[in-house]
């Protein structure tokens, strides 16, 4: 099964209501994660989640319930940036000595 992205309208007068349809919504098997879209709308992203078990169970816990939108969610694929050798340039970090502590620097420090 592909992911979906479910977007559900419900009646949220007070923030009880609220918490209490994030709670039903993210309580459904399947389910990867739910927020809030707007003041009155909730999106639910997961693989095997059934919308209208969703909708009936905000209807029946919290009120006014209706499916705005049902769709898959398009992956991102990560792009490969090829990354060329950089110039270096040497330069001596004055801050580092050798092992006694005086003396010439003997350790290199170059820029990215």
């Amino acid at each position: 099964m592909a992911k979906q992205k479910i977007v559900v309208r419900v009646t949220m007068e007070s923030d009880k209501k609220s918490r209490k349809a994030l709670r039903i919504a993210v309580g459904l098997d399947g389910v990867e994660s739910a927020s809030f879209v707007g003041s009155d709308q909730i999106a639910v992203t997961g693989e095997g989640v059934d919308s209208v078990k969703l909708a009936t169970l905000l209807r029946k816990g919290v009120g006014y319930a209706e499916l705005v939108t049902v769709g898959n969610v398009e992956e991102k694929k990560p792009e490969v940036k090829e990354t060329k050798p950089a110039d270096v340039t040497w330069q001596i970090n004055p801050y580092e000595y050798n092992y006694y502590g005086y003396g010439i620097p003997y350790y290199y420090v170059y820029d990215l």
